[in-house]
């Protein structure tokens, strides 16, 4: 049977595990769902970017069913995408739908709720790797974000052996310049101040649409055809990919958030080619030097891998190196566990013990570059969003919790005052903006 129309617009439990991009998709899934009744749904936009995440998904929905148990528990997500079966195995899951699915909206005006003994679907996921075209959904607010995430790019043409994601979303595709436009605009509408623009692999933006124009063009037209837009930020980038427009945009467009996260992943040059990635430690230095010239205040996170298979002690210093020299400032650190079907899973593995002292390393130098540089914050003066209970971001991402109770999606300026457990403390300085 179909859902009946008087449960429409009500809110489905999502669930978001992953990347910037997961939390997009998710308020797109509630927006669809909503529409047509799905209200009795707890739905798992999963991760696979390492069997960590999955870990947590399945630990989720085993607690979910458990706590509701009469609830219809329905995974989504590239760890469903990559392997459905998986998750049709679990006892709690009743549907298992593709990435493609999930956002489709004649998927979930036929979808039914109910299944009877004439019509028992269980799986909906086709083959990704034939979709050509991103979803085109005008997101107008997010129910659990004050900054607005907004699609521009989805799936990945690029194959780092270690990476089984282009799996699960296909090849990359990117979304109208219009429509990027049109959907800031709807999300500004509705108060938010500011707009990150997410993807699986955001550099690679524009390389399948006449022209190829860059991320940096796509920055530059967002800034000069919405004017009203307060602040702008990106989602990790590839330092092999940096174009010209973009860095530009970084110079003189002061909207443009001065933070760069990259994905870096490792600092040994053997180690990054056997991963299959197109940067070396040389590339990531002089992209580095190069920002900080054009934007004195940039600050600059990454993404590392720890124990990479046949990484030994010199290579895993290389990263540490790495950190120190580039001044990476945010760093999550991932302990690397081999994806099933890729090439670095049958590479000579490093030994989990090892992968768990190397991880810790690079953790505990992270804490001490963010400590580091939260130390040159104090005392200065921060334009800072709230985002909840008088915490937000600073335009370089700095975590500020406020004395005085400030009204989320306000942009405050805020004087430093030390260090506390939320990040930084600060007071409300003489404007707000």
């Amino acid at each position: 049977m179909k859902i009946s129309p008087k449960n429409k617009n009500s809110v489905p439990d999502v669930k978001t595990f992953g990347c910037r991009l997961n939390i997009w998709e998710s308020q797109v899934i509630s927006d669809l769902a909503s529409e047509h009744g799905q209200s009795d749904l707890i739905i798992f936009n999963t991760c696979a970017v390492t069997s960590e995440a999955e870990r947590q998904a399945r630990q989720a929905i085993r607690s979910s069913k458990k706590s509701r148990p009469g609830a219809k528990i329905l995974v989504t997500g590239c760890a469903a995408q990559i392997d459905p079966q998986k998750w049709t195995m679990l006892p709690e899951v009743d549907f298992v739908v593709g990435n493609k699915e999930k956002l489709d909206k004649s998927f979930w005006e036929d979808f039914e709720l109910e299944s009877d003994p004439y019509h028992n679907q269980k799986v909906f996921v086709q083959d990704i790797m034939q979709v050509k075209k991103t979803s085109e959904h005008l997101v107008e607010s997010f129910n659990k974000h004050t900054r607005g995430f907004v699609q521009v790019q989805n799936g990945c043409d690029h194959r780092c052996t270690f990476c089984i994601i282009p799996f699960g979303r296909g090849p990359s595709r990117s979304v109208s310049t219009q429509n990027v436009i049109n959907s800031i605009n709807s999300l500004l509408k509705n108060g938010v101040k500011e707009i990150v623009l997410t993807g699986v692999d955001l550099t690679s933006w524009g390389i399948d649409i006449f022209g190829r124009p860059s991320l940096g063009l796509l920055v530059k037209k967002i800034l000069k055809n919405i004017p009203n837009l307060q602040r702008l930020r990106l989602s990790s980038i590839d330092p092999a990919e940096i174009d010209f427009d973009l860095m530009e945009a970084f110079e003189h467009e002061k909207r443009l958030m001065p933070h760069m996260h990259l994905s870096i992943q490792h600092g040994d040059d053997i180690i990054l080619k056997r991963m299959k990635r197109r940067h070396l430690y040389r590339d990531v230095i002089n992209f580095v030097k190069e920002a900080k010239r054009r934007r004195r205040d940039v600050v600059f996170g990454g993404d590392f891998i720890a124990g990479f298979p046949t990484e030994d002690k010199k290579a895993h210093n290389k990263s540490l190196e790495l950190i120190n020299e580039a001044n990476i400032t945010y760093i999550h650190v991932f302990p690397y566990s081999p994806r099933q079907n890729t090439p670095a899973s049958n590479m000579p593995q490093v030994p989990k013990k090892v992968i768990q002292k190397r991880a810790k390393e690079l953790r505990e130098l992270a804490k001490k570059q963010h400590n580091k540089f939260l130390l040159t914050q104090i005392g200065t003066t921060q334009n800072v969003l709230i985002e909840n209970n008088s915490v937000g971001h600073a335009t370089n991402f700095s975590k500020i919790k406020l004395k005085e109770n400030v009204e989320a999606s306000t942009i405050v300026s805020t004087k430093i005052l030390e260090i506390d457990s939320e990040g930084l403390l600060g007071t409300i300085g003489n404007s707000n903006i």
